[in-house]
């Protein structure tokens, strides 16, 4: 059964038991994908609806549409910084500039596809730490040394982790999604999907709260 059968038949039994179901497109090194993360539990739990990781690879969802991060336009990242800076204050959640931002993320995002599909138990804590890394310590997690140990002090086995960044299975499963947000019209992280309806940005909440109601 493909990844995306998979999906719809867990919407099927979503829809049938009367679950709501918000899917999170996400990427860890988007900044408004670490506010989502920081928000979407909370929002879903309050809403009596299931909460489904999608992680991608934001590089590749901006090559397949032309979209490219705001930080190729210095005014654009300057302003977005600022904005996620309100926000962040908004949800009372630590956010700071990474000064390595952009961080490649391939082997990140194939590590929580990895977790997502073989330990699901493990990916929330290994969320949490790249997270942190990234937006609450600016770290730079384009060395794979400091990525180890960002992995290791959340109580995980980075080389366990990073091992699955060789699976074949694991890469196909990150394509894959990435393939399957950019044809339902995905052109950025984070993106949610509440049924049929997409919203990009963490600053769209309030429309999948009210999607969820």
């Amino acid at each position: 059964m493909t990844e995306a059968t998979e999906r719809m038949t867990e919407e099927a039994a979503n829809q049938a038991a009367g679950h709501k179901r918000v899917e999170f497109f996400f990427d860890v090194g988007s900044p408004a994908s670490y506010l989502a993360w920081t928000q979407l539990p909370a929002l879903c739990q309050a809403a009596g609806a299931v909460l489904a990781y999608r992680p991608m690879l934001l590089g590749g969802v901006f090559q397949a549409t032309g979209n490219a991060s705001p930080v190729m336009v210095p005014a654009k990242g300057r302003h977005m910084m600022l904005d996620l800076g309100r926000f962040a204050r908004r949800y009372g959640v630590p956010l700071n500039q990474n000064p390595f931002f952009p961080i490649n993320t391939l082997k990140l995002m194939r590590a929580a596809a990895g977790l997502h599909a073989r330990q699901p138990d493990r990916l929330q804590p290994y969320l949490a730490a790249v997270f942190s890394g990234l937006w609450v310590d600016a770290l730079n997690l384009n060395d794979a040394a400091v990525v180890s140990a960002v992995v290791s002090a959340a109580g995980l086995d980075a080389v366990a982790v990073f091992a699955l960044t060789e699976d074949p299975e694991v890469k196909a499963a990150l394509k894959t999604t990435t393939e399957e947000a950019v044809q339902r019209g995905v052109f950025g992280a984070p993106t949610c999907f509440v049924g049929g309806q997409m919203f990009f940005g963490q600053d769209r909440l309030d429309f999948v709260r009210e999607a969820l109601a």
